[in-house]
């Protein structure tokens, strides 16, 4: 009976500790946002992720703390910068258990200029080895070099898989980043997630810890950047699928409210809203499952009547979908190319990178090759590529979209206008093809939409295609 007696009296010893600690814990945490040069700075959204307040005149707010918040962080205004400790800007503070005051963001004045600024996009540096972290920094050094020569405000976003389920990675990878010095604001990848935890929820930890809350907002002047989390682990193994949470459906939800319609919009994931223009039938396949966002409809109804594009990675190959919703995906080729060993994708794009440089809230872009000029944007492959098609010169314009023109001059007269169709790049298939130098049995090229082909007219013609895209920028390449 003592025995049994004990028993009780600890569960519920253990049950008031459990109350007293959850008591302590503030429900409720305050404190100031503002500029050392001006004061406290009016209207900036502070958020835990959960529940949202904004600044009073002073700097000052009052923010309802959900239970689960890990973090008090705020959507940094246009015109301004937070500090930036290497290249993580520093906009969030950790929740203290026994403290519900001071909790302050100091801000500067951008020097550069904001209403003109350049967004730097990757996806995919997928780091398994020290090798790939060197690898990785011939690439960043490319991106130093177009950031020293952009005008006005510069800035990268990584749409996650920044290892290969090597969390081990993130300091050396942090080492080669921070001396880049470029401001990078880093959405978390299916690889770099915790697999083997209990839930959704403890997947993110280690992300959050290191880099940022997994889903947040900042402001440049004439556009909106979030960055959402959509890889949703199913609880088991490394399994997973491309789906929004309801907390992350809510918070959008709530930071959008801030955001006057029409804005210029921009959503970072990993995994992409879908592949296709419109919504298929639905697939109960892990493979549909994983490669888009399964309610991709929960976000393109929040997003009606912005300017919307979407920027995701997570397929290692480069595809613009223009969504019969309105929106516009840009799912990027991964930096890695094919997993560090080869420079190309799997479609044949380079690895690189996207470049989105916006004035005055309108946005125009280009994909940046690494280790090549920007006019690198086709390959071109001589007649005998295509076995239906053998006499036919072939072309890969891996940022095309429905509004470029891709067409063939011979001996400078223009001779066609170049049909799309789709099927392998001649690089990828051959660099597939060679297993010892891609190591890993399972990697394939993919089928891409963004090949062209035409038959010359006479087969000993001066050839050269020509490639205009939206902006009006044309770019030249002769078969190879």
């Amino acid at each position: 009976m003592k025995k049994v007696t004990f028993f009780i009296t600890t569960a519920l010893l253990l049950q008031i500790v459990a109350v007293g600690v959850c008591a302590a814990r503030p429900t409720e945490v305050s404190g100031r946002v503002y500029c050392a040069a001006e004061g406290g700075v009016q209207g900036v959204v502070v958020t835990d992720g959960y529940n949202f307040a904004t600044t009073d005149a002073d700097g000052t707010y009052r923010l309802l703390l959900d239970g689960r918040a890990g973090q008090v962080y705020i959507s940094t205004p246009a015109g301004y910068r937070t500090a930036c400790e290497g290249s993580r800007p520093q906009f969030f503070v950790a929740v203290d258990e026994q403290r519900a005051e001071g909790y302050d963001f100091e801000l500067w004045r951008n020097p550069k200029d904001n209403g003109h600024h350049t967004a730097l996009v990757t996806a995919d540096v997928q780091m398994t080895s020290l090798d790939d972290v060197r690898s990785y920094g011939v690439v960043l050094d490319d991106m130093v070099q177009l950031a020293a020569q952009a005008e006005g405000d510069v800035f990268s976003l990584d749409c996650g898989d920044i290892v290969g389920d090597s969390p081990w990675l993130y300091e050396p990878y942090l080492k080669v980043a921070d001396k880049g010095a470029i401001p990078t604001f880093r959405a978390i990848g299916n690889h770099d997630m915790n697999y083997y935890g209990d839930c959704h929820e403890s997947s993110y930890v280690t992300f959050e810890r290191t880099f940022s809350p997994a889903r947040y907002s900042f402001n440049k002047q004439g556009a909106h950047y979030v960055v959402l989390n959509n890889n949703f682990f199913l609880g088991r193994d490394y399994f997973y699928i491309g789906y929004y949470d309801q907390a992350t459906i809510d918070w959008l939800r709530g930071d959008l409210a801030f955001v006057p319609k029409g804005t210029l919009l921009f959503i970072v994931q990993h995994i992409p809203l879908r592949m296709t223009a419109e919504q298929k039938p639905f697939e109960y396949t892990y493979g549909y499952l994983a490669d888009q966002t399964t309610n991709a409809s929960a976000l393109l109804r929040l997003v009606e009547g912005y300017d919307t594009h979407i920027l995701s990675g997570h397929m290692h190959f480069n595809l613009n979908i223009e969504h019969k919703e309105g929106p516009m995906e840009h799912n990027t080729g991964a930096v890695c190319g094919t997993w560090w060993k080869g420079e190309i994708c799997l479609d044949g794009t380079p690895r690189g990178y996207g470049v989105y440089e916006v004035r005055d809230g309108r946005v125009e872009w280009y994909y940046k090759s690494s280790g090549f000029s920007r006019e690198h944007q086709l390959r071109a492959y001589k007649a005998g590529w295509l076995k239906e098609e053998p006499q036919a010169v072939v072309a890969n314009v891996w940022n095309w979209d429905s509004r470029w023109t891709v067409e063939m001059w011979e001996d400078g007269v223009k001779t066609a206008t170049m049909e799309r169709f789709t099927g392998h790049d001649k690089a990828a298939y051959e660099l597939c093809s060679d297993k010892k130098k891609v190591v890993y049995e399972w990697i394939a090229p993919v089928p891409t939409s963004h090949l062209f082909k035409a038959v010359p007219t006479r087969a000993d013609a001066d050839i050269e295609i020509r490639v205009t895209d939206r902006f009006g920028n044309t770019y030249t390449a002769r078969p190879e």
